[in-house]
């Protein structure tokens, strides 16, 4: 794994890595969202990036996640969010 990232905080840069917000991500994975943004602080961290647009390129560039990758169906109706065209 990258930069030793935990599960956790592999699940959520993967989910904001494909457009969630930390509360959708949170919502997704059943947890807080103060848990949710502690995991992605963390991995924030770990990785050396201060902004979201890097989180998403570290997610790509160490394989979390990839260009084709989309939200599952379950994780859509989980997130809660209405179409939108995005994901």
């Amino acid at each position: 794994m990258p930069h030793d990232l935990t599960p956790r905080e592999i699940e959520v840069v993967r989910l904001i890595s494909l457009g969630c917000s930390t509360s959708e991500a949170a919502k997704i994975l059943g947890v807080a969202v103060p848990t949710a943004d502690t995991h992605r602080t963390n991995a924030m961290n770990k990785l050396g990036v201060r902004k979201m647009a890097l989180l998403t390129r570290m997610a790509i560039k160490h394989r979390i996640t990839s260009m084709k990758d989309t939200l599952t169906p379950a994780e859509k109706r989980k997130r809660g969010r209405k179409k939108d065209g995005w994901n």
